[in-house]
């Protein structure tokens, strides 16, 4: 029942405190546009914004069956 607000709330401090020292940016699309035009190798940076979140969602996907015991809904 707590989860939404843990999110926002983290949210809010990645938002108070990251962004105004590291110009954090925590929207992929944000960071995709900006590091096209920036020109100094932030293209070779971007690869892990959008890998990272897919291979934990994968390896998320792969060890929940298996941790709390539930099985895939297939036909």
């Amino acid at each position: 029942g707590f989860a939404p607000a843990a999110i926002g709330l983290t949210l809010t401090l990645i938002h108070l405190i990251s962004i105004p020292i590291t110009n954090t940016s925590v929207n992929p699309a944000r960071s995709t546009a900006v590091a096209f035009f920036n020109g100094n190798g932030a293209v070779g940076q971007l690869w892990l914004f959008w890998v990272a979140p897919i291979v934990g969602a994968l390896i998320a996907g792969a060890l929940y069956g298996p941790l709390f015991g539930e099985r895939s809904a297939r036909p």
